[in-house]
């Protein structure tokens, strides 16, 4: 093999051991004869250092090394000298001592840096998908999703759940956005749907006697495009029998908490979840899915401008609608161009 270990797990325990190791150049610094080398892989990166008198030949090999390519490394991990120690890296209180560079691919100028999470245009980004990829920002964001997946498998299978897979080929069916439609080329005329989201599917499970059903299941729709909403996208799906409300919130609220406390170190402040009625919803917040970090609540005002001479108001309260207001603190000192620029 070429690695036996990761560049980022390496820490002061290891200090005397032999390592194997592969990854990318993040970073070459050449120091007039000493080359020190950031090899990086997706666990983080470590300091590899080259000295022409220990290993000639590994810095021979190293002088023509640049960012992203491709090294194996054998080498023996030392602590670094006193004062050049690395806190912002978890592998900053070693180094690697080359004794053997070998080149497995080298690697053209990237079209931008992958080294430094500077923003790079769309089609920039897109075209070259697996360098932007090789970021530490997005495989840290892939590492999140993957332990935020596996948490959400173990979390139900634990409490007897059964994951599975639903087709994706299907007929189509009535649901509220479009349908992505694949032609078949064995029924030509015929057309299969992609699915919105498992709904029938998993209610077919139900009638089926599978009684707790999940998946991490994909999703297409076929609608304009807009901030919150995608052509295609993954969601938690699950279904339950023999149950009432309070049992499946309790549920999702259970999995929240322990999910928020692995993948962040900020608590959630109100437990158990607050609860609200729909129509206690919409006369506080004035929307069914409030943030309730917002704080300003709506307030009736209804009786107070019955008799009001501005018709607005007036006409609505005859008609019998309900007026309402937000109290905005020290409301009272702003001038009417912030006035109209809240509004």
């Amino acid at each position: 093999m070429y690695k036996d270990r990761d560049c980022g797990e390496l820490r002061a325990a290891d200090v005397g051991k032999q390592v194997n190791l592969a990854g990318w150049v993040h970073r070459r610094r050449d120091h007039g004869g000493l080359i020190f080398l950031d090899l990086r892989d997706r666990s983080g990166l470590v300091q590899v250092v080259v000295n022409p008198k220990l290993a000639p030949d590994a810095h021979a090999a190293s002088e023509a090394v640049r960012n992203e390519w491709v090294l194996h490394v054998v080498g023996e991990v030392t602590r670094r000298p006193a004062g050049t120690e690395n806190p912002s890296v978890a592998t900053g209180e070693v180094e690697v001592v080359a004794t053997q560079v070998e080149v497995l691919n080298p690697s053209k100028t990237p079209p931008f840096y992958v080294n430094e999470d500077t923003d790079v245009d769309e089609y920039l980004r897109l075209k070259h998908r697996h360098l932007y990829l090789r970021r530490p920002r997005m495989q840290a964001n892939l590492m999140l999703r993957h332990r935020v997946v596996k948490f959400i498998r173990d979390f139900l299978d634990q409490r007897g759940f059964m994951e599975i897979e639903t087709p994706i080929l299907i007929k189509s069916t009535p649901e509220g956005a479009r349908d992505y439609l694949v032609p078949s080329r064995l029924y030509p005329g015929k057309f299969f749907a992609l699915p919105q989201s498992p709904q029938q599917l998993k209610q077919l499970l139900m009638v089926a006697g599978y009684e707790r059903y999940f998946q991490i299941a994909r999703c297409f729709r076929d609608e304009d495009l807009r901030a919150d909403r995608q052509p295609e996208f993954t969601q938690l799906d699950l279904e339950m029998s023999f149950v009432e409300a309070p049992d499946i919130m309790a549920l999702i609220e259970e999995m929240m908490i322990e999910l928020s406390a692995l993948v962040s170190d900020k608590q959630i402040q109100q437990l158990p979840f607050p609860v609200l009625r729909y129509d206690d919803a919409l006369a506080r917040y004035g929307i069914d899915r409030p943030d309730l970090r917002f704080g300003l609540e709506l307030f009736e005002v209804t009786e107070l401008v019955r008799n009001s001479r501005f018709g607005v108001f007036k006409n609505a309260a005859a008609a019998g609608g309900i007026i309402t207001g937000v109290r905005y603190p020290n409301g009272a000192g702003l001038s009417r161009k912030d006035v109209d620029g809240l509004i």
